[in-house]
């Protein structure tokens, strides 16, 4: 056999092997977003275990959420961190994340930081928003609102609703950039028109106050009760607040009370302003209207419920 000739039959041998591994590793993806995890499994771990970063990657997937296999938090870093230090993006923003939770391996906050920043470097929109989160909060960074900035711009601008919202925020806030109150209203409308409930009460706020908009109540109360509708405590608890004033709403003291007790409900915490808010609204009312309120909170709490039982009460107070 000339050597022309084997090199040729070599060839060819790779390319039958590369071509069999992309068809194993096609059909194990597939098998996996039809949640087929054994047939998943029979795919991805000959390929993984040969070093195939796609692979390795949705096996470490498949392990930290019991998927065909025990939930095992330590083998899915172990498939997380071989993957990772091929250079995968994914890999590295979920080693990352594992490190911020302590998930089979301690918490890290620097080793989250280092991994989030390399995923990020590589366009990944979910390290880059959490490097954002962290240089706000300082977790294993030094806080640096204008670095945190940078990263949930890169993430806005790819469509993260998260960082949009981020974004609206830091512009709001003067935090990491100059205050620009209008530029807060561009980032929270595109997280708000994508049904982001934060988005959606942030906007409301600019609304009710004015703030790089025209003042509107109305407008307002429309984004607070898409906030609200999504289960989102702080719209709850702003749309209460409207009825309460009667602003860009006819005032209601039993929709208020309704509205401050589902937020309550869903957020006890003491940041919740809500629970304030009720105490103060309940010394006012007579036990009938606060009976008819506990009544409206309870029909509003129903899944998929809220709107219907709010507006059928606005039509018809009883």
């Amino acid at each position: 056999m000339t050597p022309n000739l084997k090199t040729l039959i070599s060839a060819c041998l790779l390319m039958a092997a590369s071509m069999n591994a992309l068809a194993g590793l096609e059909e194990g993806k597939a098998a996996f977003a039809k949640k087929n995890y054994a047939l998943a499994l029979k795919e991805l771990s000959p390929l993984a275990k040969g070093g195939n970063p796609d692979a390795e990657t949705y096996l470490g997937f498949m392990y930290a959420n019991g998927q065909g296999v025990a939930q095992d938090y330590k083998e899915a870093v172990k498939w997380y961190r071989l993957a990772a230090n091929q250079g995968d993006a994914a890999a590295q923003f979920t080693l990352g994340s594992m490190y911020t939770a302590g998930q089979g391996v301690a918490q890290d906050h620097k080793q989250a930081a280092r991994w989030y920043v390399l995923a990020a470097g590589h366009g990944d929109v979910f390290a880059q928003y959490n490097l954002g989160l962290v240089y706000t909060n300082g977790q294993g960074v030094a806080q640096d609102y204008k670095e945190a900035v940078k990263w949930f711009r890169r993430a806005a601008e790819q469509g993260d609703i998260d960082a949009q919202n981020s974004l609206g925020l830091a512009y709001a806030n003067g935090q990491g950039v100059a205050q620009d109150y209008q530029e807060a209203v561009k980032w929270y409308k595109l997280a708000a028109n994508q049904d982001d409930a934060a988005a959606q009460n942030n906007l409301g706020a600019m609304y009710l106050q004015g703030q790089g908009v025209a003042q509107d109540y109305r407008e307002a109360v429309k984004w607070y009760r898409r906030a609200a509708d999504q289960g989102n405590p702080h719209g709850q608890n702003s749309l209460g607040a409207m009825y309460a004033n009667g602003q860009g709403v006819a005032p209601s003291e039993a929709v208020a009370y309704a509205l401050y007790n589902l937020s309550a409900s869903i957020d006890p915490s003491s940041d919740n302003t809500a629970i304030l808010n009720r105490t103060a609204l309940a010394s006012e009312l007579a036990p009938h209207i606060l009976n008819t309120a506990q009544t409206l909170t309870r029909e509003m709490a129903k899944p998929g419920n809220f709107l219907k039982a709010l507006d059928a009460y606005i039509k018809n107070p009883r």
